[in-house]
């Protein structure tokens, strides 16, 4: 079975840089969870559909332009293991991986709000959470011992959009509006990369 996924990761991996033109920098979003692996959930609302819409929505806004091809760990709700999704990572070689997360806490109703970053040991990746943090208003920015910080072999973040168990936080997580300007925040940090 793992053969299987290489030999289907090796024949991604061919065809997709025989569409992508050679100027074009590569991102990938992960989106985090997927399949049997829901995430942080309240109230039937699960991490692993609002982080799959989020970065649809940024795959969306980043077809208008030239400098960037943004590709996703997974595009439907199926569960990718991590293993997977850094081999997929360090296959493609991108310029940066931002793994979209949504935090939750014990209460039922958290008065912690807000996004959170979490960094490789390396100063590319710290410094790419600055540069989302200038975008959005980051409660905090630390370092962290993440497998997909640990084994992506490029500069890479773990985001937490929001909390799930924040009433104001999980509304504008779960709007178009708020999926959009999320999506734009992020066009715009690729934009200035």
């Amino acid at each position: 079975m793992k053969g299987i996924k290489l030999l289907a990761l090796s024949a991604f991996s061919v065809i997709f840089f025989s569409f992508t033109p050679e100027n074009k920098k590569l991102i990938i979003i992960d989106a985090g969870h997927g399949g049997n692996d829901m995430g942080a959930n309240r109230n039937g609302i699960y991490e692993k559909d609002i982080v799959l819409s989020i970065g649809k929505e940024i795959q969306k806004f980043n077809t208008a332009q030239d400098k960037y091809e943004v590709i996703m760990t997974r595009d439907a709700d199926i569960y990718s293991p991590l293993n997977d999704r850094t081999t997929l990572i360090n296959r493609l070689n991108p310029e940066i991986v931002i793994s979209l997360h949504i935090n939750s806490s014990a209460d039922r109703h958290s008065k912690q709000e807000g996004p959170e970053i979490y960094t490789q040991n390396t100063e590319p990746s710290k410094k790419l959470a600055e540069r989302i943090s200038e975008k959005f208003d980051v409660q905090k920015i630390e370092e962290k011992n993440l497998h997909i910080l640990r084994e992506s072999r490029v500069p890479a973040v773990v985001m937490e959009l929001g909390f799930i168990n924040n009433p104001k936080d999980s509304e504008y997580m779960t709007s178009e509006k708020g999926q959009k300007e999320i999506a734009q925040k992020f066009a715009d940090v690729f934009k200035e990369y």
